[in-house]
């Protein structure tokens, strides 16, 4: 089994993860940038992109990154991004965004139909109008 380092990773100040991973790999702008236990101590810009690590029993996270920064220091990674989401976080708001596209669009189809059915009436009343004001021309009562 590899060796473990601790890590912590964070988005917009909340905590993402915290504890012991094997592996760590993050979207820098010259490539995917891998770390392992006992890497050298370096700090390094990230770019949005996919991220994953691997955690002790074997289980690999994936998720997708905004930019952020990642430092390794005495073989401690502490990660800061803006946003960090998980595959079915992400599948969960594509789910919200389509709903709510779809609610929007029976809204608009509402509105039109009730624009067009006001039309109608405003129509209908401005025959009425008319009908009423010839009648008062030709000397008939109202």
């Amino acid at each position: 089994m590899a060796a473990a380092f601790e890590a912590k990773i964070y988005d917009a100040g909340s905590r993402f993860y915290e504890g012991e991973i094997v592996s760590l790999v993050v979207p820098s702008s010259d490539g995917m940038y891998g770390i392992l236990a006992h890497h050298r101590n370096v700090v390094l810009n990230i770019v949005p992109g996919d991220m994953h690590y691997e955690l002790p029993d074997g289980r690999v996270v994936n998720a997708r990154i905004s930019e952020g920064m990642l430092r390794v220091k005495n073989g401690e990674a502490l990660l800061l991004a803006t946003s960090i989401t998980l595959p079915e976080d992400e599948e969960k708001r594509r789910e919200r965004e389509l709903k709510e596209e779809r609610e929007e669009a029976q809204l608009q189809k509402k509105s039109i139909a009730e624009y067009k059915e006001a039309e109608i009436m405003l129509a209908r009343a401005v025959h009425g109008l008319k009908v009423n004001l010839h009648n008062h021309e030709d000397g008939k009562q109202l």
